[in-house]
């Protein structure tokens, strides 16, 4: 199975020179927040394949116009493809504004994704936009990650797990797209696009 990830970024090869076959045999398409709404109507049209979101914190567009054709997964457990996936989108609050969160707040929203965990028998990817605390996150607050990710992660033990708002080019050249979690979950960051295969 291939699942194309995406964050953050426009990826040019899928927008502005776009080619039928770079969409060629994907099964599913995971957007991890702060793209515009038309370019995932766009991808989901082209590759006609289920496309799942999650809210970035620049998704004001999002909340009045979202994708059509795309299934927003915010707090939710959907199982697609025979896969369960669990979306919990927005960053640490850094300012007043939609889809950003407290670790108080965040914690509320995983303690309720716990529940439905527990509920479905386990969960293989869960999608964030904000990283987990520790794992490919950055010092300042507006892109700190959540430390309750970690402890989710470390209780269900998720195949993946996959976000952005950390973009490639904050990292001065010392970005790491893929990271792997004590819990054995691997942690891959989608900043412009990423293809994983199953």
């Amino acid at each position: 199975m291939k699942l194309l990830c995406l964050a953050d970024k426009i990826d040019p090869g899928l927008w502005d020179y776009y080619r039928r076959e770079k969409t060629a045999g994907i099964d599913m398409i995971l957007a991890c927040g702060d793209l515009p709404p038309k370019y995932l109507e766009f991808l989901v049209t082209m590759a006609n394949c289920p496309l799942l979101y999650v809210r970035g914190n620049h998704d004001e567009l999002v909340h009045m116009s979202p994708p059509e054709g795309c299934e927003c997964v915010e707090d939710k457990l959907v199982t697609v493809n025979g896969l369960k996936i669990l979306g919990l989108g927005g960053s640490m609050k850094y300012r007043d504004g939609e889809d950003m969160y407290t670790e108080r707040q965040m914690a509320r929203r995983v303690r309720l994704a716990s529940l439905k965990t527990m509920l479905s028998g386990g969960v293989d990817i869960v999608m964030t936009h904000a990283p987990v605390r520790g794992y490919g996150d950055l010092p300042d607050i507006p892109h700190q990650g959540f430390d309750c990710f970690d402890s989710y992660l470390t209780h269900f033990h998720p195949r993946f797990l996959v976000h952005g708002h950390v973009h490639a080019t904050y990292t001065a050249g010392k970005f790491q797209r893929v990271r792997e979690h004590p819990s054995g979950t691997r942690i891959i960051n989608a900043y412009e696009s990423y293809m994983l295969e199953l």
